[in-house]
């Protein structure tokens, strides 16, 4: 198995007779996804996504791909492919679109119905073209083929695409439901179809490829949810992705059978619940949903909330209902289903959420104590068949941390694919298909873009080092009037600390220290002010250091008058 080396350097220009592809998301992460594709020096990319930050990421609200490496290159682009409508699948498009608006758009049906109503909060009108299941589109030098996968999300696809170079498919997201509630199978006929043809390179989503067995069907929910329905004597409140209308839709069912009404909560759940609808994908009896402001006039016995905010996102409404920030407060004898998986690195969020449920008098129902999840990846059982099936020639693993990527090349080698034709690669690895063999032939710059409210790209890893110690240990400001001529204190040192623990008060045994410092050094000559900032800086953060054993972050200011 080839994997990538910290020391690659930029790729060599591509053979007339080769294949690029160049994940810039979606590789040792969950989220994120993006993948372009070049031939005869065309772009196609498949997919454009976000990640959401983790702890260590305060005040950051998306994390982008970086589109460094294609930002000089993007009239060559001739569209974007998207498998689905996941956030983690097009929730990167509006801001790749910011900087070329008519880049087209190809996915299905729902998924160009999401995504354009997420760009006309941007006040983008994309060029889009729908496709389906069987349809094969020439898109420039790509000649893409679509396949029905099931999600668990409708109307997504996989995509084959086919150049001189060779066929490569790109599975997007996808499981293997024998019994989808909408009825639409992953195609393994079209799959086996491409397979005799020859796959020469297989990208595969690999999030559960360390899970053994097979994923339960969807449809499994209902009867955990009628218990938790038939046992609820208030209102009942449930978190789920905003695009997840399988899911919505059983708890739709369970509403109208057990005398509910429900009420959507949230702008992005109403949008996109209201898209479902009027596209037929949410089927939903006359007079069950109504408006959220008509719920005080009906018992809380017949009420039902439908929320985001299953993955503890600070600002989603469950978040705010948990912090007693939210106009619908949470009380005795509620019952709250968060009917979704934890997402690595949200799980510290999501327990603080349930906590706070509880603290209300919340009955919390999750996934821990509950059957009211399944995912909507396919397990180790279903990639080893689904292998067997596509005996692609390369295998490339996709949509995963490391774990995941090692998992799902360990499963691809156990079906017969050569060991030396496993890639396993990481965001910004440049693998080339030449002559039937994928390669690693070096890498582009593929970092973290960070949005932050209307900041985009601006804030960067120094920043939210400086933000983390200021959370963590505060901040302790320094402030020291110099002669300008002499070097002389005439006022100060006056010091004040925030957030650290440290009285204000403490800081007298110190203050001696800094000024026999600084007086030394203007005996030396040196009076230049940053350079008694950083005297300052050193001596009272040795201080705090030995005293408190802490390191909150100093900001000396030293004026000269």
């Amino acid at each position: 198995m080839s994997h990538p080396h910290p020391e690659l350097g930029p790729p060599p220009t591509l053979p007339a007779n080769g294949l690029r592809v160049t994940p810039l998301g979606g590789l040792g992460e969950i989220g994120r996804n993006m993948t372009v594709f070049e031939y005869g020096g065309r772009l196609l990319i498949v997919d454009c996504g976000v990640l959401f930050p983790e702890d260590e990421q305060p005040g950051i609200d998306l994390i982008l791909p970086d589109f460094s490496s294609i930002r000089n290159r993007l009239d060559d682009i001739e569209g974007i492919v998207l498998t689905h409508g996941h956030e983690d699948h097009i929730g990167g498009v509006p801001f790749l679109l910011r900087e070329k608006p008519d880049i087209p758009l190809i996915g299905s049906k729902l998924t160009l119905a999401l995504i354009e109503a997420k760009l006309q909060e941007h006040r983008i009108r994309p060029y889009t073209l729908e496709v389906a299941e069987g349809h094969r589109e020439r898109i420039g030098p790509f000649d893409c083929e679509f396949v029905a996968v099931n999600h668990s999300i409708p109307d997504a696809l996989a995509v084959a695409i086919r150049t001189p170079a060779g066929m490569v498919v790109h599975t997007g997201d996808f499981k293997m439901d024998q019994l989808p509630l909408d009825n639409r199978l992953t195609d393994l006929h079209a799959f086996a179809r491409l397979s005799e043809e020859g796959i020469d390179l297989l990208l595969s989503d690999s999030t559960n490829a360390e899970v053994p067995g097979f994923v339960p069907p969807e449809r499994d929910i209902s009867n955990a949810l009628r218990q938790v329905f038939a046992g609820a004597r208030k209102r009942i409140i449930v978190a789920s992705f905003a695009s997840h209308v399988h899911r919505i839709q059983q708890i739709l069912d369970a509403a109208h059978e057990y005398g509910r009404r429900v009420a959507f909560v949230g702008r992005s759940m109403v949008r996109n619940m209201g898209i479902a609808r009027d596209l037929g994908y949410l089927k939903v009896p006359p007079g069950l949903v109504v408006d959220v402001k008509t719920l005080d006039d009906l018992p809380d016995s017949e009420v039902v909330l439908v929320c985001t905010g299953s993955q503890g996102e600070p600002m989603a409404a469950l978040s705010r209902m948990a912090n007693r920030d939210h106009q619908i407060r949470i009380v005795q004898g509620d019952t709250v289903i968060l009917a979704s998986s934890l997402i690595p690195g949200n799980e510290n969020a999501v327990y603080r959420v349930i906590n706070g449920l509880t603290r209300w008098g919340a009955n919390v129902v999750h996934k821990g104590n509950a059957k009211v999840h399944v995912s909507g990846h396919a397990s180790a059982g279903e990639l080893l068949y689904f292998y067997n099936i596509c005996r692609p020639r390369n295998l490339m693993p996709v949509h995963g941390e490391w774990r995941h990527l090692r998992a799902n090349a360990e499963l691809g080698a156990l079906t017969g694919v050569p060991h030396d034709r496993i890639v396993i690669a990481e965001d910004g690895v440049v693998v080339d298909l030449v002559d039937g063999r994928a390669k690693i032939a070096g890498k582009v710059q593929a970092g973290y873009v960070y949005v932050d409210g209307l900041s985009v790209g601006d804030v960067r890893e120094p920043a939210l080092k400086d933000r983390k110690i200021l959370g963590d240990e505060g901040i302790i400001s320094v402030f020291v009037v110099l002669d300008s001529s002499t070097g002389k204190i005439t006022g100060g040192p006056y010091i004040q600390a925030r957030g650290s623990g440290i009285e204000d008060s403490a800081f007298s045994a110190v203050l001696p220290k800094i000024t026999e410092v600084l007086e030394r050094s203007a005996q030396d000559g040196v009076v230049e002010p940053h350079q008694m900032q950083q005297l300052v800086r050193r001596t009272l953060g040795k201080w705090v250091s030995d005293t408190y054993r802490r390191r909150p972050m100093i900001l000396p200011v030293v004026v000269e008058v």
